[in-house]
């Protein structure tokens, strides 16, 4: 009688045992078919946020396709056709891995784009832009002409009022150090985010403390019809040039390479995708070009120099005053604001545009502080109305 009953309980404990095995395992399956087909191989837009989805997904798509990773990987030849971002659409993307914002920005194609080109102002910037009210009036009636990206400190959350073109133009930012590489991670960060819209076809670089020159349609003109990109770039002998190259550099950048220039670029689509995907030079600059060498007034100018020099014109479009010495330029002050000193920069040089001789020479000027605003308002219809 006892062993009857302990046969009896195996044998109801077996059969439990088997029907939890065949549930379990019609569960896993049924998961594994949803879960893979979601989860394992989303498909993802180019601003997707991240999948919200069961917490064991990770786990039974590595186990279930452990052969096939769940994402292609950073340098994947596989055909991409993301979206891309219009100026007109405010809203803004979550890429925050600097390696796959530039991937994408660089894989971009112009095809089916609108053909109306668009002027990037890319503005570098520690917070606030204290001469917005300027700008917008130099933005003032040409939309559709040019989009705005401002990368400030990740600290800064404020935002102009929504009436303002500066509104929501921020992009994802990160923290920037003066005379470290940060600054070129930023510069590149920007063209990213601005290459990322295929009617961008010219890429100017600002600071909060830049002002226009000239009216929007004159510096429109100018750059778009411009057979070569803006960038200063010099063999400069003296130990602020030459001096700062290190010799760790060589054999990939070697001192009859090096070149120097302004921090304050133009240049055009194709040779922003260059910037952009350029991982062979960069590396070296950003573990070499340590102070008293400043990445930000080398790279540029010797990576152009090497890779596409006959595509730069060799000067900056960005005035600034060097003529005191030392690490900083001359700021002007309110007290410097005439038009006596803004026509000497718009006027007073000489240089080259498109093989033939011009007195225009400078677009933009700085280093203005934010005290200069309301004479330079006041001098606007001036220096914006007029075309040249």
């Amino acid at each position: 009688m006892v062993k009857q009953f302990h046969i009896t309980i195996t044998s109801l404990f077996l059969f439990s045992m088997a029907s939890f095995v065949v549930i379990l395992g019609s569960f896993t399956l049924k998961l594994l078919v949803s879960e893979g087909s979601s989860s394992c191989y989303p498909r993802l837009n180019r601003f997707s946020s991240p999948l919200t989805s069961s917490p064991y997904s990770y786990i039974l798509c590595n186990f279930a396709f452990l052969s096939s990773p769940p994402h292609p990987p950073f340098n994947s030849s596989e055909p991409k056709t993301p979206p891309v971002l219009n100026d007109n659409d405010t809203r803004p993307h979550s890429v925050t891995d600097d390696r796959e914002l530039m991937r994408r920005a660089a894989s971009i194609l112009e095809t089916s784009c609108n053909p109306t080109p668009k002027v990037a102002f890319m503005f570098l910037s520690r917070g606030s832009l204290p001469l917005a009210p300027l700008w917008e009036k130099f933005f003032m009636g040409h939309e559709g002409l040019y989009s705005i990206y401002i990368h400030t400190s990740h600290e800064f959350i404020d935002e102009p009022p929504t009436t303002s073109v500066f509104y929501k133009r921020k992009i994802p930012s990160k923290p920037v150090h003066w005379g470290t590489a940060s600054m070129v991670d930023a510069e590149r960060r920007l063209l990213a985010n601005a290459l990322l819209d295929c009617a961008n076809q010219r890429f100017v670089l600002l600071s909060e403390a830049c002002i226009p020159l000239f009216n929007f349609t004159t510096v429109y003109n100018y750059l778009i019809k411009s057979r070569q990109s803006f960038i200063g770039s010099f063999d400069d002998p003296r130990v602020t040039g030459r001096g700062r190259y290190n010799k760790r550099m060589w054999p990939t950048v070697s001192l009859s390479n090096w070149r120097k220039g302004s921090q304050w670029f133009e240049v055009n689509r194709n040779l922003a995708v260059e910037i952009l995907s350029d991982e062979k030079y960069y590396p070296i600059f950003r573990n070499h070009c340590i102070p008293p060498c400043y990445v930000d007034e080398h790279y540029v100018p010797t990576l152009v120099n090497i890779m596409s020099p006959e595509v730069n014109s060799n000067r900056s479009i960005t005035w600034v005053d060097w003529s005191k010495g030392g690490p900083h330029p001359k700021q002007y002050v309110r007290k410097d604001v005439s038009m006596a000193l803004l026509n000497q920069v718009r006027k007073g040089f000489n240089c080259t545009y498109n093989g033939h001789t011009t007195s225009m020479c400078f677009l933009f000027a700085r280093k203005f502080h934010p005290s200069t605003l309301e004479p330079l308002l006041r001098l606007a219809p001036a220096l914006l109305n007029s075309m040249n």
